[in-house]
C-alpha cells in the first residue's frame, strides 16, 4: 500500500506567529487562561515536531491595554501606558514559555526591554541560532518603543528573522470589507495585495505593519485561531483566512 501523506505536512520552513493577548486570555475578562495557553501550546509543539522553526510575538491586551489609561485624558501619559502594556506581554511570554517547556520543548524568551532576570534581550543573531537549533523563540516587549503596536513588532521581527510567512491569529476568519462581528453581510477576501489593504484602510493589522511587510515582500496570512487545528493547518498551506502578498 502507498504511504499516506500527512495532511499537516508543513509548507513553510520558518514562521512568525503573532498571538494577541486575547488568544491567551479568558475572552472578555482580564488575566491569563491556562486552558487557552495550553491549547495553543499543544499545537505549537506538534508544528515544531514537524520541523518548523517557530518565532512567536505575543501581545498583552488580556492583561492591560495602554490605550485604556489615556482615552479619558487621565494623568498617565501615553508613553508610560505603552511601557506598561509591554510589561504585560512579558507576563504572557513567561506563561507560554513555561507551558511549552512542561511539554518538553526547548524555548527562549527574548524581550525588547532589558530584564535579564527573566529573559534574554532580543539579539537577532542569537534568535536565529535558537531557531536553527529547534528552539521556539518567544518575543515579548513589542519593539521596546512606545507608540508602536505589537503588530508592527511582528512585522519587524519577521523581517529581521527572515521568516517565510507572518501569521496573524485573530478571532475572525480573515480580512473582510467591514467588521464581521458587527455586519453579518461583510464580505471576506481570500487574497489581497498590500496596496489594496493600505488603500482601503483594512485595519486587521496596523498599517505600518503592512507597509513593512510590503517593503520586505513578506506574505501575511490572517486567520481564525479558534478553528480546530488552525495553526497547524495554516502552516501546512490549507486555504484558511486571507493571504496578503504580491
Amino acid at each position: 500500500m502507498p504511504d499516506t501523506v500527512d495532511p499537516l505536512t508543513p509548507k513553510y520552513r520558518r514562521v512568525l506567529l503573532k498571538l494577541s493577548g486575547e488568544a491567551l486570555g479568558h475572552g472578555g475578562r482580564s488575566g491569563i487562561s491556562l486552558d487557552e495557553v495550553k491549547a495553543i501550546a499543544e499545537q505549537l509543539v506538534r508544528v515544531k515536531n514537524r520541523g518548523v522553526e517557530l518565532a512567536i510575538v505575543v501581545g498583552g491586551g488580556n492583561i492591560l491595554r495602554g490605550a485604556q489609561f489615556t482615552a479619558g485624558g487621565d494623568t498617565i501619559r501615553r508613553a508610560t501606558s505603552d511601557y506598561m502594556g509591554m510589561l504585560a506581554t512579558v507576563m504572557n511570554g513567561l506563561a507560554l514559555q513555561d507551558t511549552l517547556e512542561a511539554m518538553g520543548v526547548a524555548t527562549r524568551l527574548q524581550t525588547a526591554l532589558r530584564m535579564e532576570s527573566v529573559a534574554e534581550p532580543f539579539i537577532r543573531r542569537r534568535a536565529l541560532r535558537h531557531l536553527e537549533k529547534g528552539r521556539i523563540v518567544i518575543l515579548a516587549g513589542g519593539t521596546g518603543n512606545p507608540f508602536v503596536t505589537t503588530d508592527t513588532a511582528a512585522a519587524l521581527r519577521g523581517t529581521e528573522l527572515e521568516v517565510d510567512v507572518l501569521l496573524k491569529a485573530t478571532r475572525v476568519d480573515g480580512i473582510f470589507d467591514s467588521n464581521p462581528e458587527v455586519n453579518p453581510y461583510a464580505v471576506k477576501y481570500d487574497r489581497l495585495s498590500y496596496e489594496k489593504v493600505i488603500r482601503d484602510d483594512l485595519r486587521v493589522m496596523d498599517i505600518a505593519a503592512f507597509e513593512m511587510c510590503r517593503e520586505a515582500r513578506l506574505p501575511i496570512i490572517v486567520f481564525n485561531y479558534k478553528k480546530e487545528h488552525a495553526i497547524e493547518r495554516v502552516i501546512a498551506g490549507h486555504p484558511l483566512g486571507t493571504i496578503v502578498g504580491e
